[in-house]
């Protein structure tokens, strides 16, 4: 596995966990209609591994399904190295889907076919059928390729005990906490004039809006009036139970530290200063919500993936990877592989990317990073 992409394994292993919250498979139960069979795939074989095939055919699906799923890595998917991985992720996926357990298929397809639900319902109708076909794809592509990473998630659950998760809550504490925050922001930038602000004429309001707070105003009344955080302002302020994790240093270890319903003195981060109450906190594995839970479960699955696609497992499976050369290559990598299944590159490590406009980010200003989505094939659980 080339080491430069961890990040993106992440995203499509552990991300994909929260990308599924919004998308995956439906009409698992209902009674199918019949459909015209699928012509033989006749295309040139691309990858070859012990007990099987990757098609050029299957692989440009694979392709299209990702662009469709995850655009940000639609111009990473020109690049020889980064097709490389792919293939190998998508031998990876398709050899443990096909080894796992009918449990587990039964209910990855379950799994499945709630989430693609929940997805398609998120995206205005007449919007849906343009954006498959922005790739040529049907829902049944987007279903299958679903079903397959949900297949396998399931399958590495099953053996994963109460004490597994109670001791990667331990050791991820920080990645698992929620909280619920109100919190107004002082922006170094004025959003009126788009004209940056000296901290000291930042820190002066933030000191008025604390003083306001701590005499008794109503803080949802406070924020609507003064805060400049477009996630938040016109919610009261409120960020609710939300992953800590996703929030920048500053914030979040005020998040994690500050007493309950305490009017914090103004915290200083990237993008100005924040007066914040924490009004809750889920930060003991005995305070988690099923759902929570099943969070972690899913991480400890996702690392499993993550293992056999690095230690050594997926390289002794994979017998031959034949993928035509494009002229396009990340800039400072060497190509390609030995042609025998293993990676002749390394790389250093691939970092999340946040938006570096001043005072805000990919998602609001409220101190969040663009992480890792978090949680991928197969979500960073972090809710962004």
């Amino acid at each position: 596995m080339l080491q430069k992409y961890k990040t993106v394994r992440k995203v499509l292993s552990v991300g994909m966990i929260a990308v599924l919250s919004i998308s995956l498979l439906a009409a698992c139960g209902k009674k199918e209609e019949a459909q015209t069979p699928e012509p033989t795939d006749t295309s040139a074989v691309v990858a070859t591994y012990d007990g099987g095939t990757i098609t050029a055919n299957e692989f440009d699906m694979e392709q299209r399904v990702m662009k469709f799923l995850y655009p940000e890595y639609a111009q990473m998917m020109d690049m020889d190295d980064f097709k490389d991985y792919l293939v190998r992720q998508e031998i990876a996926y398709k050899y443990l889907s096909e080894n796992a357990s009918d449990e587990a298929k039964a209910e990855g397809a379950k799994v499945a076919t709630e989430q693609f639900d929940k997805m398609k319902a998120q995206v205005p109708e007449e919007q849906w059928p343009e954006m498959l076909k922005a790739q040529n794809l049907t829902d049944d592509n987007i279903k299958d390729y679903m079903t397959r990473i949900m297949t396998v998630i399931k399958d590495k659950e099953t053996g994963v005990t109460e004490d597994d998760m109670k001791a990667e809550f331990d050791k991820n504490k920080e990645q698992y906490t929620t909280a619920s925050v109100r919190h107004v922001l002082i922006n170094f930038t004025d959003p009126k004039t788009q004209k940056e602000r000296k901290k000291e004429d930042a820190l002066k309001i933030a000191k008025e809006v604390k003083a306001k707070l701590d005499g008794g105003a109503d803080f949802a009344e406070i924020a609507k009036e003064y805060s400049e955080d477009p996630g938040s302002a016109d919610k009261g302020g409120l960020y609710e139970n939300a992953a800590v994790s996703q929030w920048v240093e500053a914030f979040k270890q005020a998040a994690i530290t500050l007493p309950l319903n305490k009017i914090s003195d103004p915290v200083e981060t990237e993008y100005g200063y924040h007066v914040m109450k924490v009004e809750a906190r889920t930060d003991a594995y005995d305070k988690m919500t099923a759902e929570q839970k099943d969070s972690i479960k899913s991480s400890i699955a996702a690392a499993k993936i993550d293992t056999f696609m690095t230690g050594g497992e997926l390289d002794k499976l994979v017998k031959e990877v034949n993928l035509p050369k494009t002229d396009k290559a990340e800039e400072g990598s060497t190509e390609g592989t030995n042609g025998t299944g293993t990676d002749t590159q390394t790389g250093t490590e691939g970092e999340s990317k946040t938006d570096d406009t001043k005072g805000t980010d990919t998602k609001t200003d409220a101190g969040t990073t663009d992480k890792d989505a978090t949680t991928s094939e197969g979500t960073d659980s972090s809710s962004k």
